[in-house]
């Protein structure tokens, strides 16, 4: 399973409208693992449900994190057991970071955050300016109230920073070349909402020169289509063992019933904590983090979501 750290909340602030900081430090006061621009962690809450947060600060801190956590109004007793239980001095436990979402420093880069979706791109931010490198920003939110971090952002990039607040804007940001004042060669990252990340994937799609890269908080609304689940066989090379898959059943979920013990977090391959290796034959790639040259060669799948383009599997488990 996860390696767990335990941790120490030495302090909880207000941002914004419904989003609090936490910041997280070791309880002997040692450096916290090094991490990397768009990184998160798991927070493993004491109600025993786990959850991802970014890590926002700059990672050349390595005595602390920060996180972030809006109380979302369909919570599931995540953000809502955070904003209501916990306080400066709990004690909880979180995994080493894991980079999905990690910054290309060769190109320009354009920042496009939506509400919470600042937090992955804050670390980016704060690394950009640290090594001198071209960054812009643009900020979307509702209002001025829901765009956490807005006033410290603002003082750290100027000119580099653009906020977009739909109640004073009167409707929607549009995503076109001209509104986004983009170049062929700057690189987009992106987190927030899904119509917003939606809009900006329509929009690089049909603007090659102009990658994106995104970040999503959950499952996108529109999933990736994918054809009929059907019944296949997996292999284990380590055990020798071979499993069925049903076609109503994830791998992880065979391994699960077989008495295996596999890390595994989202189970909408959102995370990468299920990631395993593969040996023979085609993995049906189902996920929202593998990059596409990381499809392309099939070395790796995500065990909670993704299924086998072919009858049979092997596994590096």
């Amino acid at each position: 399973m996860t390696e767990k750290i335990s941790v120490l909340v030495d302090g909880i602030t207000v941002e914004a409208t419904d989003v609090l900081r936490l910041v997280l430090r070791k309880p002997d006061g040692g450096e916290m693992p090094a991490f990397t621009p768009g990184a998160h962690v798991d927070l493993f809450l004491p109600n025993g449900i786990t959850r991802q947060y970014s890590l926002l600060h700059d990672c050349r801190q390595q005595k602390h994190y920060e996180i972030a956590v809006h109380k979302t109004p369909d919570s599931k007793g995540g953000s809502a057991f955070i904003h209501s239980n916990l306080r400066a001095g709990a004690q909880l436990e979180i995994s080493a970071p894991r980079n999905n979402f990690p910054l290309d420093t060769r190109h320009k880069s354009l920042f496009i955050a939506g509400g919470i979706g600042i937090t992955p791109i804050l670390s980016m931010i704060h690394h950009s300016q640290a090594q001198g490198l071209d960054w812009r920003l643009l900020y979307l939110a509702r209002a001025r109230e829901f765009a956490a971090f807005r006033d410290s952002i603002a003082l750290l990039g100027g000119n580099r920073v653009r906020f977009h607040f739909d109640a004073e804007a009167g409707g929607l940001f549009e995503f076109t070349k001209s509104s986004l004042g983009i170049e062929p060669g700057v690189h987009i990252y992106c987190c927030g909402p899904g119509p917003m990340m939606r809009a900006v994937e329509a929009f690089s799609a049909a603007h090659a020169e102009n990658p994106a890269h995104f970040e999503w908080f959950k499952r996108p609304e529109n999933p990736i289509e994918t054809s009929p689940n059907k019944e296949f066989t997996i292999k284990l090379s380590l055990s020798g063992r071979v499993l069925r898959v049903p076609k109503d059943k994830s791998i992880l979920q065979v391994l699960e019933e077989s008495g295996i013990d596999w890390p595994f977090s989202c189970r909408e391959g959102m995370c990468r904590t299920c990631e395993t290796q593969v040996i023979e034959v085609v993995p049906d790639h189902r996920d929202y983090v593998l990059s596409e040259a990381e499809r392309g060669a099939g070395k790796s799948m995500m065990i909670c979501i993704s299924r086998a383009r072919t009858p049979f599997l092997t596994l590096d488990a």
